[in-house]
């Protein structure tokens, strides 16, 4: 298997024009086509474009340590 990145030619009936390098043999070859498509654009108001609410600055001795979260036993 070998993998080679060229350019091709498509004509408005759909046609393909390709040209492969010398050492490729003639005759019949399995060929895998990956066509790179322009980005999507995205919409004004993405999916998980989520309001943001400002409140603040933290406090100065917020810790969020674990045990202070949840008390003695962990949960």
């Amino acid at each position: 298997m070998r993998t080679i990145e060229t350019q091709a030619t498509v004509t408005p009936d759909g046609t393909l024009t390709i040209h492969l390098p010398p050492d490729v043999p003639p005759g019949k070859h399995r060929i895998v086509l990956t066509i790179d498509e322009p980005p999507v654009t995205r919409s004004p108001r993405a999916p998980l474009d989520l309001p943001v609410h400002d409140c603040g600055p933290w406090p100065k001795r917020l810790s969020l340590r674990r045990e202070e979260l949840y008390g003695d036993n962990g949960r």
